[in-house]
């Protein structure tokens, strides 16, 4: 299996265009700290390629991956498809910039689509366009995806809505936000992304000890960061985001598994990981924990 990590940051990127914290101003002064908001690519197949959640920068992670590039043909793509983890904002905002393609398919939940077809109006606005083809994302038990070697399942960790979804129809535990389960047939070598993790279900614990590379939600390093920084008057578990550090925290979690690549993604601007020197690299990389990096191509 092969996977392509296309951006790492937290809703608004780093840096963020209306924020001159710390983190923001250094990615402005030092272009090779900018983050491109989360997400990774999966191989289907050759020449095949799933895009996990469509962020507002799809339009240049695709250009700055050549495995994505299109061609031969003037409007050929590898681009299969998107698998979304949610509905918020910076992991959807990309589908109307896809809509250039013939046709795009959307796996996600049932939950997920009915907030971006009834809260987002995507179907509508889109079907003048590219109209969208829906496969709803499998829970209880992994499917084959598009009928090849890989399969998929959505593990539900948290019923956190998108604030533009407050008032739809749905219950509060329904499936609002799934960490991403996908194994390869050929090998049984599995991949577990899991970029927003209000909790620590034991599903996704089961998952994720039974992985071979896992990406966990890396927003804040610490509980108060929201806070002490003064974005927020709520906390990081507050904001429903599992700190890396302290009380909660997910790193000694992540440091017990048994994966032979463990990485944090999904990092806010605030994030004191953001700086490559910051000390907090080099404790995480004593439990073998790394932070996913831009660009990287993870072959299992």
């Amino acid at each position: 299996m092969r996977l392509l990590v296309l951006g790492t940051a937290a809703g608004g990127g780093v840096p963020q265009w209306n924020c001159a914290c710390p983190g923001c101003a250094a990615a402005r002064a030092e272009p090779g700290r900018r983050r491109r908001h989360a997400s990774i690519a999966v191989e289907a197949g050759a020449g095949r390629w799933y895009v996990v959640n469509a962020t507002p920068d799809i339009g240049e992670q695709i250009e700055e991956c050549a495995e994505l590039h299109p061609g031969p043909g003037t409007r050929d793509t590898p681009l299969a498809g998107v698998i979304l983890t949610d509905a918020e904002l910076d992991h959807t905002l990309g589908l109307p910039r896809l809509r250039e393609a013939a046709g795009l398919r959307v796996v996600a939940t049932g939950t997920v689509r009915a907030a971006l077809s009834d809260g987002l109006h995507l179907d509508k606005v889109l079907a003048p366009y590219a109209g969208l083809s829906w496969t709803r994302l499998p829970e209880k038990e992994p499917e084959p995806l598009d009928g090849g070697p890989l399969e998929v399942q959505g593990i539900r960790v948290s019923g956190k809505r998108p604030r533009y979804a407050a008032d739809l129809d749905g219950a509060a535990g329904d499936a609002w936000v799934v960490a991403l389960r996908v194994r390869d047939a050929r090998d049984g070598k599995v991949v577990v992304y899991a970029p927003a993790l209000a909790g620590w279900p034991g599903e996704l614990d089961a998952a994720l000890r039974g992985a071979d590379c896992v990406f966990v939600d890396g927003t804040f390093w610490d509980d108060e960061e929201p806070r002490r920084t003064g974005i927020s008057e709520r906390t990081s578990t507050g904001m429903g985001h599992l700190p890396v550090t302290g009380p909660g925290g997910t790193a000694e979690r992540l440091a017990a598994l048994p994966a032979a690549r463990r990485l944090y993604t999904h990092l806010n601007n605030t994030n004191p990981l953001n700086d490559p020197d910051d000390d907090g690299h080099r404790l995480l990389a004593a439990s073998g924990i790394e932070v996913a990096r831009e660009g990287a191509v993870i072959e299992l």
